[in-house]
Protein backbone atom coordinates (compact mmCIF):
# COMPACT_ATOMS: atom_id res chain seq x y z
CA UNK A 1 0.00 0.00 0.00
CA UNK A 2 1.61 3.23 -1.15
CA UNK A 3 1.31 6.51 0.73
CA UNK A 4 -0.88 8.64 -1.53
CA UNK A 5 -0.81 12.46 -1.31
CA UNK A 6 -4.18 12.60 -3.10
CA UNK A 7 -5.81 10.75 -0.21
CA UNK A 8 -5.06 13.73 2.02
CA UNK A 9 -6.29 16.47 -0.32
CA UNK A 10 -9.33 18.07 1.32
CA UNK A 11 -9.31 15.48 4.11
CA UNK A 12 -10.48 16.80 7.51
CA UNK A 13 -7.73 16.00 10.02
CA UNK A 14 -7.44 16.67 13.74
CA UNK A 15 -3.77 16.80 14.73
CA UNK A 16 -2.95 17.05 18.42
CA UNK A 17 0.48 18.36 19.36
CA UNK A 18 0.89 20.61 16.30
CA UNK A 19 2.95 23.14 18.29
CA UNK A 20 5.61 20.51 19.05
CA UNK A 21 8.58 19.28 17.05
CA UNK A 22 7.11 16.22 15.29
CA UNK A 23 3.63 17.75 15.24
CA UNK A 24 4.94 20.87 13.53
CA UNK A 25 6.61 18.86 10.78
CA UNK A 26 3.44 16.78 10.33
CA UNK A 27 1.24 19.89 10.13
CA UNK A 28 3.47 21.34 7.39
CA UNK A 29 3.35 18.06 5.48
CA UNK A 30 -0.43 17.73 5.70
CA UNK A 31 -0.95 21.33 4.56
CA UNK A 32 1.50 20.82 1.70
CA UNK A 33 -0.72 17.95 0.53
CA UNK A 34 -3.91 19.99 0.84
CA UNK A 35 -5.48 18.55 4.00
CA UNK A 36 -7.89 20.61 6.10
CA UNK A 37 -5.98 20.52 9.38
CA UNK A 38 -7.19 21.52 12.83
CA UNK A 39 -4.48 21.52 15.48
CA UNK A 40 -5.04 21.20 19.23
CA UNK A 41 -2.13 21.63 21.63
CA UNK A 42 -0.58 23.62 24.42
CA UNK A 43 1.25 26.80 23.37
CA UNK A 44 4.69 26.33 21.87
CA UNK A 45 7.36 26.29 24.58
CA UNK A 46 9.40 29.30 25.54
CA UNK A 47 12.42 30.06 23.39
CA UNK A 48 12.95 28.78 19.87
CA UNK A 49 10.41 26.39 18.36
CA UNK A 50 9.72 24.89 14.96
CA UNK A 51 6.13 26.12 15.29
CA UNK A 52 7.26 29.75 15.37
CA UNK A 53 10.30 29.55 13.09
CA UNK A 54 8.52 27.68 10.27
CA UNK A 55 5.27 29.63 10.69
CA UNK A 56 3.37 26.37 11.10
CA UNK A 57 0.21 28.27 12.00
CA UNK A 58 -0.17 29.58 8.42
CA UNK A 59 -3.14 27.89 6.75
CA UNK A 60 -3.90 25.91 9.90
CA UNK A 61 -6.91 26.05 12.21
CA UNK A 62 -4.83 26.27 15.38
CA UNK A 63 -6.61 25.70 18.70
CA UNK A 64 -4.63 26.20 21.89
CA UNK A 65 -5.81 24.06 24.78
CA UNK A 66 -5.06 21.25 27.20
CA UNK A 67 -5.95 17.60 26.56
CA UNK A 68 -6.87 17.34 30.22
CA UNK A 69 -9.79 19.73 29.53
CA UNK A 70 -12.40 17.33 28.12
CA UNK A 71 -15.14 19.93 27.39
CA UNK A 72 -12.72 22.11 25.40
CA UNK A 73 -11.39 19.11 23.50
CA UNK A 74 -14.89 17.83 22.73
CA UNK A 75 -15.89 21.25 21.35
CA UNK A 76 -12.97 21.12 18.93
CA UNK A 77 -13.95 17.65 17.74
CA UNK A 78 -17.56 18.78 17.30
CA UNK A 79 -16.54 21.85 15.32
CA UNK A 80 -13.94 20.34 12.99
CA UNK A 81 -15.67 16.94 12.49
CA UNK A 82 -12.44 15.12 11.59
CA UNK A 83 -12.31 12.01 9.44
CA UNK A 84 -8.77 11.25 10.63
CA UNK A 85 -7.23 11.90 14.06
CA UNK A 86 -3.45 11.91 14.55
CA UNK A 87 -2.66 12.08 18.26
CA UNK A 88 0.88 13.32 18.88
CA UNK A 89 0.34 15.61 21.89
CA UNK A 90 2.22 14.34 24.94
CA UNK A 91 4.83 15.04 27.56
CA UNK A 92 7.67 13.45 25.53
CA UNK A 93 10.79 13.62 27.73
CA UNK A 94 12.18 10.92 30.05
CA UNK A 95 13.90 13.30 32.44
CA UNK A 96 10.88 15.63 32.58
CA UNK A 97 8.86 12.56 33.56
CA UNK A 98 11.08 12.16 36.60
CA UNK A 99 10.70 15.85 37.47
CA UNK A 100 6.92 15.96 37.00
CA UNK A 101 5.29 12.52 37.17
CA UNK A 102 1.79 13.91 37.83
CA UNK A 103 1.90 16.13 34.76
CA UNK A 104 3.38 13.33 32.67
CA UNK A 105 0.70 10.78 33.56
CA UNK A 106 -2.00 13.46 33.33
CA UNK A 107 -1.03 14.43 29.79
CA UNK A 108 -0.10 11.05 28.41
CA UNK A 109 -2.79 8.88 29.98
CA UNK A 110 -5.76 11.09 30.87
CA UNK A 111 -5.17 13.32 27.85
CA UNK A 112 -5.41 10.30 25.56
CA UNK A 113 -8.51 9.05 27.39
CA UNK A 114 -10.18 12.44 26.94
CA UNK A 115 -9.44 12.41 23.22
CA UNK A 116 -10.86 8.92 22.76
CA UNK A 117 -13.94 9.82 24.79
CA UNK A 118 -14.50 12.98 22.71
CA UNK A 119 -14.24 10.89 19.55
CA UNK A 120 -16.72 8.37 20.98
CA UNK A 121 -19.23 11.05 21.93
CA UNK A 122 -19.08 13.00 18.67
CA UNK A 123 -18.62 10.17 16.15
CA UNK A 124 -17.69 10.40 12.50
CA UNK A 125 -13.97 9.61 12.82
CA UNK A 126 -12.82 6.84 10.48
CA UNK A 127 -9.15 6.46 11.46
CA UNK A 128 -7.26 7.29 14.66
CA UNK A 129 -3.51 6.88 15.16
CA UNK A 130 -2.24 7.30 18.72
CA UNK A 131 1.52 7.88 18.85
CA UNK A 132 3.40 6.41 21.81
CA UNK A 133 7.11 5.48 21.86
CA UNK A 134 9.66 2.69 21.54
CA UNK A 135 10.05 2.88 25.32
CA UNK A 136 6.71 1.15 26.01
CA UNK A 137 8.41 -2.26 26.05
CA UNK A 138 9.54 -4.08 29.19
CA UNK A 139 13.19 -3.57 28.32
CA UNK A 140 15.35 -6.59 29.15
CA UNK A 141 18.40 -5.21 27.30
CA UNK A 142 18.00 -7.98 24.72
CA UNK A 143 20.35 -7.91 21.70
CA UNK A 144 17.42 -8.46 19.31
CA UNK A 145 14.77 -5.89 18.29
CA UNK A 146 11.40 -5.67 20.04
CA UNK A 147 8.27 -6.73 18.16
CA UNK A 148 4.77 -5.37 18.70
CA UNK A 149 3.68 -8.46 20.65
CA UNK A 150 6.46 -8.17 23.27
CA UNK A 151 5.38 -7.42 26.88
CA UNK A 152 4.83 -3.78 27.80
CA UNK A 153 6.56 -2.14 30.74
CA UNK A 154 8.44 1.02 31.61
CA UNK A 155 10.99 1.67 34.34
CA UNK A 156 10.54 5.46 34.49
CA UNK A 157 7.36 7.60 34.67
CA UNK A 158 7.49 8.67 31.02
CA UNK A 159 7.93 5.14 29.67
CA UNK A 160 5.31 3.61 31.93
CA UNK A 161 2.83 6.41 31.12
CA UNK A 162 3.17 5.51 27.44
CA UNK A 163 2.77 1.80 28.21
CA UNK A 164 -0.40 2.74 30.12
CA UNK A 165 -1.50 4.66 27.04
CA UNK A 166 -1.07 1.55 24.89
CA UNK A 167 -3.24 -0.51 27.28
CA UNK A 168 -5.80 2.28 27.43
CA UNK A 169 -6.15 2.44 23.65
CA UNK A 170 -6.41 -1.34 23.39
CA UNK A 171 -9.09 -1.50 26.08
CA UNK A 172 -11.07 1.51 24.85
CA UNK A 173 -11.11 0.24 21.27
CA UNK A 174 -12.21 -3.23 22.35
CA UNK A 175 -14.97 -1.78 24.55
CA UNK A 176 -16.40 0.93 22.31
CA UNK A 177 -15.11 0.26 18.77
CA UNK A 178 -15.04 -3.55 18.50
CA UNK A 179 -14.46 -5.29 15.19
CA UNK A 180 -17.84 -7.01 15.44
CA UNK A 181 -19.59 -3.60 15.25
CA UNK A 182 -17.30 -1.94 12.71
CA UNK A 183 -20.18 -1.52 10.25
CA UNK A 184 -21.92 0.61 12.89
CA UNK A 185 -19.14 2.78 14.33
CA UNK A 186 -16.79 2.76 11.31
CA UNK A 187 -13.66 3.59 13.32
CA UNK A 188 -10.32 1.80 13.23
CA UNK A 189 -7.73 2.67 15.91
CA UNK A 190 -4.00 1.93 16.03
CA UNK A 191 -0.95 2.89 18.05
CA UNK A 192 2.43 3.81 16.59
CA UNK A 193 5.80 3.31 18.28
CA UNK A 194 8.87 5.09 16.94
CA UNK A 195 12.48 5.43 18.03
CA UNK A 196 14.68 8.41 18.85
CA UNK A 197 13.89 10.99 16.21
CA UNK A 198 16.25 13.68 14.94
CA UNK A 199 15.72 16.62 12.63
CA UNK A 200 15.76 20.36 12.32
CA UNK A 201 13.64 22.40 14.70
CA UNK A 202 14.01 20.23 17.80
CA UNK A 203 14.97 22.57 20.64
CA UNK A 204 13.74 20.43 23.54
CA UNK A 205 16.08 20.18 26.56
CA UNK A 206 17.65 16.85 27.54
CA UNK A 207 17.66 15.57 23.95
CA UNK A 208 20.97 14.52 22.53
CA UNK A 209 21.35 16.35 19.22
CA UNK A 210 19.73 19.65 20.35
CA UNK A 211 22.03 19.65 23.41
CA UNK A 212 25.08 18.83 21.28
CA UNK A 213 24.40 21.53 18.69
CA UNK A 214 23.57 24.12 21.36
CA UNK A 215 26.84 23.42 23.20
CA UNK A 216 28.98 23.41 20.06
CA UNK A 217 27.32 26.61 18.83
CA UNK A 218 28.52 28.25 22.07
CA UNK A 219 32.01 26.83 21.58
CA UNK A 220 31.55 24.48 24.53
CA UNK A 221 32.23 20.78 24.90
CA UNK A 222 29.15 18.58 25.05
CA UNK A 223 28.42 16.36 28.06
CA UNK A 224 27.23 12.78 27.47
CA UNK A 225 25.43 10.88 30.22
CA UNK A 226 24.99 7.53 28.45
CA UNK A 227 27.68 7.25 25.73
CA UNK A 228 27.30 3.45 25.40
CA UNK A 229 23.48 3.46 25.17
CA UNK A 230 22.19 2.10 21.85
CA UNK A 231 19.16 3.82 20.31
CA UNK A 232 17.12 3.45 17.08
CA UNK A 233 18.04 6.83 15.55
CA UNK A 234 16.01 8.16 12.62
CA UNK A 235 14.87 11.41 11.06
CA UNK A 236 11.46 12.59 12.28
CA UNK A 237 10.04 12.36 8.76
CA UNK A 238 10.50 8.56 8.78
CA UNK A 239 7.90 7.74 11.46
CA UNK A 240 5.70 10.65 10.33
CA UNK A 241 5.46 9.00 6.92
CA UNK A 242 4.53 5.81 8.77
CA UNK A 243 1.78 7.56 10.72
CA UNK A 244 0.32 8.98 7.51
CA UNK A 245 0.51 5.63 5.75
CA UNK A 246 -1.07 3.86 8.70
CA UNK A 247 -3.91 6.41 8.97
CA UNK A 248 -4.58 6.11 5.24
CA UNK A 249 -4.65 2.32 5.58
CA UNK A 250 -7.01 2.43 8.55
CA UNK A 251 -9.37 4.67 6.59
CA UNK A 252 -9.28 2.50 3.47
CA UNK A 253 -8.99 -1.01 4.93
CA UNK A 254 -10.56 -0.59 8.34
CA UNK A 255 -10.10 -2.92 11.26
CA UNK A 256 -7.55 -5.15 9.53
CA UNK A 257 -4.80 -2.62 10.26
CA UNK A 258 -5.66 -1.87 13.90
CA UNK A 259 -3.32 -2.67 16.77
CA UNK A 260 0.28 -1.63 17.45
CA UNK A 261 2.94 -0.73 14.87
CA UNK A 262 6.69 -0.16 15.12
CA UNK A 263 8.37 2.42 12.86
CA UNK A 264 12.09 2.09 13.43
CA UNK A 265 15.27 2.60 11.40
CA UNK A 266 17.19 0.00 9.46
CA UNK A 267 19.46 -2.40 11.35
CA UNK A 268 22.59 -0.50 10.33
CA UNK A 269 21.33 2.81 11.72
CA UNK A 270 21.20 1.75 15.38
CA UNK A 271 24.34 2.93 17.13
CA UNK A 272 25.52 4.19 20.51
CA UNK A 273 25.17 7.75 21.72
CA UNK A 274 28.93 8.15 21.55
CA UNK A 275 29.10 6.90 17.96
CA UNK A 276 26.32 9.26 16.90
CA UNK A 277 28.13 12.26 18.37
CA UNK A 278 31.35 11.19 16.66
CA UNK A 279 29.52 11.13 13.33
CA UNK A 280 28.08 14.56 14.05
CA UNK A 281 31.56 15.86 14.81
CA UNK A 282 32.79 14.83 11.35
CA UNK A 283 30.06 17.09 9.90
CA UNK A 284 30.87 19.96 12.31
CA UNK A 285 34.63 20.56 11.98
CA UNK A 286 34.69 23.20 14.72
CA UNK A 287 33.21 20.79 17.29
CA UNK A 288 35.00 21.48 20.64
CA UNK A 289 34.76 17.90 21.95
CA UNK A 290 32.93 15.69 24.43
CA UNK A 291 32.86 15.17 28.21
CA UNK A 292 31.34 12.05 29.84
CA UNK A 293 29.58 12.27 33.21
CA UNK A 294 28.03 9.58 35.40
CA UNK A 295 24.28 9.30 34.85
CA UNK A 296 22.07 9.75 37.94
CA UNK A 297 18.75 8.58 36.49
CA UNK A 298 17.91 5.24 34.89
CA UNK A 299 17.53 5.07 31.11
CA UNK A 300 17.56 2.00 28.87
CA UNK A 301 20.98 0.92 27.65
CA UNK A 302 19.98 -1.12 24.59
CA UNK A 303 16.79 -0.58 22.61
CA UNK A 304 15.94 -1.52 19.02
CA UNK A 305 12.68 -1.99 17.11
CA UNK A 306 11.52 -4.69 14.70
CA UNK A 307 9.45 -2.94 12.00
CA UNK A 308 8.66 -6.06 9.99
CA UNK A 309 4.90 -5.56 10.30
CA UNK A 310 5.06 -2.05 8.83
CA UNK A 311 7.34 -3.23 6.03
CA UNK A 312 5.23 -6.23 5.10
CA UNK A 313 1.67 -4.98 5.61
CA UNK A 314 2.04 -1.27 4.82
CA UNK A 315 5.03 -1.32 2.49
CA UNK A 316 6.66 1.30 4.72
CA UNK A 317 10.44 1.51 4.96
CA UNK A 318 12.98 4.17 5.99
CA UNK A 319 14.04 6.47 3.14
CA UNK A 320 17.07 8.23 4.62
CA UNK A 321 20.16 6.58 6.07
CA UNK A 322 21.51 7.79 9.40
CA UNK A 323 24.16 9.75 7.49
CA UNK A 324 21.48 11.51 5.43
CA UNK A 325 19.48 12.13 8.60
CA UNK A 326 22.42 13.87 10.27
CA UNK A 327 23.22 15.86 7.12
CA UNK A 328 19.62 17.08 6.84
CA UNK A 329 19.52 17.97 10.54
CA UNK A 330 22.73 20.00 10.37
CA UNK A 331 21.66 21.61 7.10
CA UNK A 332 18.48 22.85 8.83
CA UNK A 333 20.49 24.10 11.79
CA UNK A 334 22.91 26.00 9.59
CA UNK A 335 20.07 27.63 7.66
CA UNK A 336 18.49 28.67 10.96
CA UNK A 337 21.81 30.08 12.18
CA UNK A 338 22.03 32.05 8.91
CA UNK A 339 18.51 33.46 9.44
CA UNK A 340 16.97 31.77 6.40
CA UNK A 341 13.23 31.39 5.76
CA UNK A 342 12.74 28.26 7.84
CA UNK A 343 9.30 27.44 6.48
CA UNK A 344 10.83 27.31 3.00
CA UNK A 345 13.70 25.16 4.34
CA UNK A 346 11.22 22.71 5.92
CA UNK A 347 9.13 22.45 2.76
CA UNK A 348 12.27 21.86 0.70
CA UNK A 349 13.36 19.06 3.01
CA UNK A 350 9.88 17.53 2.78
CA UNK A 351 10.23 17.59 -1.01
CA UNK A 352 13.68 15.99 -0.76
CA UNK A 353 12.30 13.22 1.43
CA UNK A 354 9.30 12.57 -0.80
CA UNK A 355 11.51 12.34 -3.90
CA UNK A 356 13.37 9.50 -2.16
CA UNK A 357 10.03 7.67 -1.90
Amino acid sequence: MALNPEFWRGRRVLLTGHTGFKGGWLALWLKQWGAEVTGFALPAGAGHSLFELARVVEGLDSRIGDLRDLPALQRVVEECRPEVVLHLAAQPLVREGYRDPLGTYGSNVMGTLHLLEAIRRVGGVRACVVVTTDKVYANNEWPWPYRENEPLGGHDPYSSSKACCELLVQSFAASYFPSSQYAVHGLAVATARAGNVLGGGDFAPDRLVPDVLAAWSRGEQVTLRYPQAVRPWQHALEPLAGYLQLAQGLHEQGFALSGAWNFGPGEGDCCTVGELVERLATLWPEAPGVVVETAQLHEAGLLRLDSSRARQQLGWRPRWSLQQCLEQTLDWHRHWRDRADMRAVCLAQLDDYWRCA
